[in-house]
């Protein structure tokens, strides 16, 4: 408890391991994450990993639930390597739970490769495993925002710096020519230009479905994904819409559009 006081996640060597692990008496649970993060050792996934194991640790230490039932502690290859030896393990990262009565089973080591390492994932595992529940809080992403914030301000810019030339955005002719000119306005021919931009936009629209099977599917950092997930729904979502105003515009009174008219 004194050290969950100072930190959500104490790092043990192979005696602390033995001592506060694997020696009994013992009335808590521990998970224990087994990983390489020397930067010597180039282990990328332990690192994405780590974010989620700490992010996970974080969530349980500072709950209202927070108990001295279970615990999350680390050992790393380099600090800890009579340990891996002494489990058999030959791969990291792993995670196992060590249960306050009896040995672990098959089942207290968890299914890495198929569920992923998603700290969500962890926490149900954990609750199967345990019976208790940690709902996970993660920092807020701003990444986003600032993208977003970034995009405006150029834009600002430049329409600040053209202040006394913005007639080209009310001029609808200019506008109308640009589409002309690449856009033939009947259902019965198509210019070769149209041609290359009707490859672009369904090149942009299955760009964005591969995005998101991506992030629904991936095993990495949930921030990520979500930001994938996002621009993957602005590509099929903006393109789409520019698709479907294409064949509104060639085949005349047809009745659907999407954002764009």
């Amino acid at each position: 408890m004194e050290w969950s006081s100072r930190r959500s996640i104490f790092r043990m060597n192979g005696d602390k391991f033995r001592k506060f692990v694997k020696a009994p008496p013992r009335n808590y649970s521990m998970i224990v994450m087994f990983t390489a993060l020397q930067p010597q050792r180039q282990c990328s996934v332990c690192r994405q990993a780590n974010e989620e194991y700490q992010i996970l640790a974080n969530s349980w230490r500072y709950s209202s639930a927070f108990c001295n039932k279970l615990f999350f502690g680390m050992v790393d290859y380099d600090e800890g390597t009579d340990v891996f030896q002494q489990l058999n393990m030959n791969s990291a990262p792993t995670f196992m739970h060590f249960p306050s009565k009896g040995r672990p089973k098959r089942a207290d080591t968890f299914d890495l490769q198929r569920i992923g390492f998603a700290a969500e994932q962890l926490a149900k595992w954990i609750a199967d495993r345990t019976d208790v529940h940690i709902r996970v809080f993660r920092p807020p992403n701003y990444s986003g925002t600032i993208a977003l914030a970034l995009l405006v301000s150029l834009v600002g810019g430049l329409l600040y710096l053209r202040r006394n030339n913005l007639e080209f955005i009310y001029n609808k002719t200019g506008w109308a020519m640009v589409s002309l000119s690449y856009i033939h306005g009947s259902s019965q021919a198509q210019f070769v230009a149209e041609s290359h931009i009707i490859l672009v936009l369904n090149a942009a629209i299955t760009m964005g479905m591969v995005l998101l099977n991506e992030a629904a599917t991936s095993k990495g950092d949930v921030g990520k994904r979500r930001i994938i997930c996002l621009v993957g729904l602005g590509l099929v979502v903006f393109f789409f819409s520019f698709l479907l105003s294409i064949f509104r515009s060639k085949y005349h009174g047809y009745p659907y559009s999407f954002l764009i008219k």
